[in-house]
């Protein structure tokens, strides 16, 4: 039995592990949160019950020592450090403070797009080297922080893994694990009994080719989560451009998860458009099923700008007053312009 009141925000020790006491209102009970810990791994004790695996003792910070004496220069990067790691959380975005670098201004775009949607929807379609992975990571680790995400997958081309795991781990402090053929049988065998490793891993980079074939497809789609980033989205376009097609099997997999309507995807490529509007068309299917009807043109741009605004308007784009001035938003859809330049009159820097 605990005997000793202990008042919000006391040091603690029990279970081989620092605590901190929570503010409760019940005095039976004793609210207790990891130090270092998430709020997730809160736990509560009853003090009536005693068993001796709940001794409660009394636990502070160790003092200072001469041995934890170091340089000016190591006193002066953790100085730095925090006051940085205090600039940046102070901000709108929460992730900040935790990022190992600044993004460029243009990197926060997907990001707040992804922000406004209830669920986020979207194809990063920009230029190699413009920073589509962080632009992904920045949506991913956000949500992390703000508490909206517990768990994502990556799917990629199999030699692109160890290369996301390396930015995850080095850009957004994310431990992800790599699931592929060739290290299955390692992770599975650290799993508790009657728990996939799609459950037990909150972040994972997965092979698109071992997780597209049919034996390992149907448990990926009953235990996946639903937060998916889509690398290289063009090489899973339908080839064939039909709706019931199934000649594909990367296609059929990312169709089969955008069916549920609740799963976010984040699909990311350099080349959305190789000259062919069915393909193209196919990969729009999986952020909305309105671009993949059979009797969708898209050349027709008045029937496109219409979708693209209902689709801004169920996914949260319009918010507030701006909803009402619907045509705003329309009027700033890209339209095609043609110059009247003569073509004969020579170019000349020097008159």
């Amino acid at each position: 039995m605990i005997v000793k009141n202990y008042t919000a925000g006391s040091l603690v020790r029990v279970y081989e592990r620092d605590w901190v006491v929570m503010p409760n209102n019940d005095p039976e009970l004793l609210l207790l949160k990891p130090l270092g810990g998430a709020e997730e791994e809160s736990i509560a004790i009853l003090k009536t019950l005693g068993f001796p695996e709940d001794k409660v003792v009394d636990t502070r910070f160790p003092y200072p020592a001469l041995s934890d004496l170091a340089d000016f220069a190591s006193a002066r990067l953790l100085y730095e450090s925090t006051r940085l790691l205090f600039r940046s959380g102070a901000g709108p975005f929460r992730s900040f403070g935790k990022l190992s670098f600044r993004p460029r201004s243009y990197q926060l775009v997907p990001l707040i797009i992804a922000l406004r949607q209830e669920v986020t929807r979207l194809l990063i379609a920009d230029d190699v080297g413009i920073g589509k992975t962080i632009e992904a990571g920045l949506i991913a680790r956000e949500l992390i922080d703000r508490g909206e995400l517990k768990s994502f997958a990556v799917i990629c081309l199999p030699h692109l893994c160890e290369q996301w795991q390396e930015e995850l781990k080095a850009k957004f402090e994310l431990d992800a694990v790599i699931i592929r053929s060739g290290n299955i049988s390692s992770l599975e065998k650290g799993l508790p009994a009657h728990t996939s490793i799609y459950r037990h891993y909150p972040y994972q980079v997965i092979s698109i080719d071992y997780i597209k074939t049919e034996a390992n497809r149907n448990l990926f789609l009953q235990e996946c989560c639903d937060f998916i980033i889509v690398d290289e989205a063009h090489t899973c376009a339908n080839t064939s451009g039909k709706e019931n097609s199934q000649q594909q099997l990367r296609y059929a997999l990312l169709r089969k998860l955008a069916e549920k309507t609740t799963r976010s995807m984040v699909l990311l490529t350099a080349t959305p458009h190789s000259g062919k509007p069915q393909e193209f068309q196919s990969i729009l299917g999986l952020l909305n099923p309105e671009f993949n009807k059979p009797d969708f043109d898209l050349a027709d741009t008045d029937t496109i700008k219409k979708s693209v605004h209902t689709l801004y308007n169920a996914g949260g784009w319009i918010s507030g007053s701006s909803r009402k001035k619907s045509t705003h938003v329309v009027k700033g859809f890209p339209v095609k312009l043609s110059t009247n330049c003569q073509q004969h009159t020579p170019y000349s820097l020097i008159k």
